[in-house]
């Protein structure tokens, strides 16, 4: 825990003064030691001001935070999706001494020429243009110096606070813990550059085949392995623009190549979404490029995510779901994804999911936002004490990312209809594999060693049956307190069975022949009785039953 007065550390003290000058009244008091309430979260602008001013460890932050709508309500994930960190580039004569220092041979053995000007400045990198001495030109991206000593100590301080929150009863449903630490290791992960040429050259090898689309016309870049090391990246140069900065005037039918380009995307994405599982999480603007020679480019996989072939066939059933508003099926859906944080009301989520989809009911096809659908639907079942996996945040975000640049791109764009003709070949992909006959021969097999330990099962099954030895274990949700309401209304029954019967005995004593004996009796029936019957009446309106 930090306060005023241990902070010696630099870097904090300007933390502290950030949060101080923003308003931030949550944050100031847990770094100055206050017990940990539930989270204020300040203004989407704000906090995004906020990560602006603390740098590219927080702003990193931020941008993970982007890809959690179930986290953040949408004004935070559009404020956050556009965060983008304001660093100057490192000086040319600073960056020719760090790449030398770095290069795994002599620069001139490799290169006849590298321009030390960064081209573009990132919150982790910088890009550099080169030349090889066989003439082919290249790209090198290199890692800021000294870039990983601020991300360990703002690391730790994220881990710090999001300890802090993980007692509050915001931090235990939403796992802030485990939140900051899978950011940490993603963000350690970034720094290392091999990670990102691997992800590169995956992404590359995936797309390299598809019967959706051309693979000639998209681009991933070459990775140079041979000069790539964990603080430089060597790979080759694309000429081209950003897409939206492209113009296609000039060319025969512009609405048809943007039509074309629209598809092509949609096309390598939900190729990557449901036939590989292996996706590039951060498809903004900056990152597709539109080439000089017409073909598409996507850049800079340092951030993506993975699906596993179950969540992949949920997420596929869960779009039609959403596309013919079947809340019944969306929930079951959600359901085998999410994981309950507490106890889960399934009326209730279904009725939100229901109300949800009402809502874009009579919004036509040509303007239904999946990614707005999608993402509401992320955040109806947190609300519900279900928990996304951090894969699904990827998801949205990247779904979301590639729906805004396609529709900034192409305004007439048609979001189902690019997709609606891909979910049959998805669905038979699913069902089939791409290998029919080697799914046959693996459901054969699995059907035989069925049939063989069958007959085993059910005999020992019988066995148990006939020796009195099977033990069945139940565990109902909530038996406990059903037993002891039982329990208490019985003990109830049989506490003024005693009372009634001591009431009868004093009244039949009272009756009968008296004698100084049985009066006193009597009276000593009627006192107890009278005492115990006060003792159940005051029981009954303490328990308020």
């Amino acid at each position: 825990m930090l306060d005023t007065g241990s902070i010696t550390n630099s870097r904090e003290a300007e933390i502290l003064e950030v949060v101080f000058r923003n308003g931030w009244g949550y944050m100031r008091g847990l770094l100055v030691g206050a017990k940990p309430g539930e989270p204020e979260v300040p203004p989407p602008e704000v906090l995004r001001n906020i990560f602006v001013q603390l740098g590219p460890v927080f702003v990193k932050f931020g941008q993970l935070l982007s890809t959690r709508p179930d986290l953040l309500s949408p004004s935070y994930i559009e404020c956050l999706s556009h965060l983008q960190s304001k660093v100057p580039a490192v000086d040319a004569v600073t960056i020719e001494a760090f790449i030398r220092q770095n290069s795994p041979v002599p620069v001139e053995e490799n290169f006849s020429h590298i321009n030390y000007t960064a081209i573009a400045a990132g919150s982790i990198g910088q890009t550099h243009r080169a030349t090889l001495r066989n003439g082919r030109d290249v790209a090198i991206k290199v890692r800021r110096p000294g870039i990983e000593v601020q991300v360990e100590q703002d690391i730790a301080l994220i881990l710090r606070i999001a300890g802090l929150m993980n007692s509050t009863q915001f931090g235990e449903r939403y796992g802030v813990l485990d939140l900051a630490e899978e950011f940490s290791n993603a963000l350690r992960a970034e720094l290392d550059f091999t990670t990102e040429a691997a992800y590169t050259d995956q992404l590359r090898q995936n797309l390299a085949q598809s019967h959706w689309f051309n693979p000639k016309e998209l681009m991933v870049p070459e990775i140079l392995w041979e000069l790539t090391t964990p603080k430089l990246m060597t790979m080759e140069w694309l000429q081209g623009k950003p897409l939206l900065a492209a113009t296609l005037l000039g060319r025969p039918d512009v609405d048809r190549e943007r039509k074309a380009i629209t598809t092509l995307l949609f096309r390598a994405f939900f190729h990557q979404f449901f036939i590989d599982g292996f996706f590039h999480a951060d498809p903004h603007p900056g990152n597709i490029f539109y080439l000089d020679d017409g073909r598409l480019a996507i850049l800079d996989c340092g951030m993506v995510g993975n699906l596993d072939p179950r969540t992949r066939t949920t997420l596929t059933e869960m779009v039609l779901a959403i596309v013919s508003a079947d809340a019944q099926r969306c929930t079951q859906l959600a359901l085998q994804i999410a994981e309950p944080t507490e106890t889960v009301n399934l009326v209730k989520v279904e009725a939100d999911i229901r109300r949800l989809l009402q809502r874009y009911a009579n919004v036509s096809l040509a303007s239904l936002s999946t990614a707005e659908a999608f993402n509401a639907l992320l955040q109806i079942v947190s609300r519900n004490n279900l928990r996304w996996p951090a894969n699904i945040g990827l998801f949205a975000k990247s779904v979301a990312n590639l729906e805004g640049v396609a529709r900034q791109f192409n305004p007439a764009v048609n979001v189902v209809e690019e997709v609606q003709p891909l979910m049959t070949d998805i669905f038979q992909r699913q069902l089939f594999g791409d290998n029919p006959l080697q799914l046959l021969l693996r459901t054969g097999l699995e059907f035989r060693n069925l049939s063989l330990e069958s007959p085993r099962q059910f005999a020992f099954l019988l066995n148990r049956l006939t020796t009195e030895t099977l033990r069945l274990n139940l565990n109902i949700q909530g038996i406990d307190d059903l037993r002891q309401s039982i329990d208490s209304a019985a003990n109830r029954r049989t506490f003024g069975t005693v009372v009634s019967g001591l009431i009868v005995g004093a009244a039949i004593l009272s009756t009968g022949q008296q004698t100084p004996q049985l009066q006193i009796l009597s009276e000593v029936f009627f006192v107890v009785a009278s005492l115990l019957g006060f003792w159940l009446l005051v029981g009954i309106i303490r328990s308020g039953g």
